[in-house]
């Protein structure tokens, strides 16, 4: 279940609150990699541990403020950024946007903000890589359009991808994918553990993913390449899987493979 939650590190130095924000952050679904009480503990963290978003108080212990963390981090790698704090005169607001963060909240924090600052975090940040369609926006609320169903969100980084399950976004790997199953409307994706429904035909997916290793094998299937463990003219088998093997995919299938 870890490994496709959102992992969040939190840079706070107050330890009732730092506590409190990473209890709450689990309650609502995700997975806290770290609480960090100054600088220099938050970029070893960082360092040390897959980290999707961060969510940082501006006043902290130590010779680094959350502003000087941040920007610390960010010469590491790109990481969306949340600050929480009390204060909020323009000259530490004039600081903090050099950094180019996600979001602001002042003290005390209110999760539905931070919920909606944390989606919308995500989604700005993985713009660039955006599979959706241009004029798709982030669900705030969950709720899809139910005649419409390709205005469903996909945002992608690197070789994962996040989909929206139980009213937030969840990180999936492309390479725990093992199957992509058409259900009418929708294709639920399957990893080894766990199983996502989303509002997608399996055409439409093929095409936001376009990754080589998934293939269609089937007018219902399509399965990821290196999880095959075998086949014959009919089906394929990965893991507990069989799958059909559709006679037009056949010569496409097999052609994944390279032979000597």
């Amino acid at each position: 279940m870890e490994k496709e939650q959102i992992h969040i590190l939190v840079i706070e130095d107050e330890a009732v609150l730092a506590m409190d924000l990473s209890d709450t952050l689990e309650e609502e679904g995700y997975y806290v990699v770290g609480i960090a009480n100054n600088g220099r503990k938050a970029l070893e963290l960082f360092k040390t541990q897959r980290v999707d978003l961060v969510v940082c108080d501006i006043q902290l212990k130590g010779d680094w403020d959350g502003i000087e963390t941040i920007g610390q981090i960010q010469t590491v790698r790109p990481v969306p950024v949340i600050y929480t704090t009390a204060l909020s005169d323009k000259s530490t607001l004039e600081r903090a946007k050099q950094t180019l963060p996600a979001a602001y909240l002042t003290k005390p924090v209110i999760i539905s903000s931070l919920r909606i600052a944390m989606e919308l975090a995500l989604h700005n940040f993985s713009h660039k890589q955006e599979l959706a369609v241009p004029d798709e926006a982030v669900e705030l609320n969950g709720i899809l359009e139910k005649d419409s169903p390709s205005r469903e969100t996909i945002l992608r980084i690197d070789n994962l991808i996040f989909i929206k399950h139980n009213y937030q976004f969840v990180k999936i790997l492309l390479e725990d994918i093992l199957i992509l199953e058409a259900d009418g409307p929708y294709t639920t994706i399957v990893t080894n553990d766990r199983k996502y429904a989303i509002r997608l035909t399996l055409t439409t997916l093929l095409e936001r993913l376009s990754e080589m290793q998934l293939a269609r094998v089937h007018r219902s299937f399509a399965v990821h390449i290196k999880k095959v463990e075998g086949f014959s003219d009919r089906e394929i088998t990965i893991g507990k899987h069989i799958i059909p093997l559709g006679r037009q995919y056949k010569q496409a299938f097999i052609q994944q493979f390279q032979i000597w």
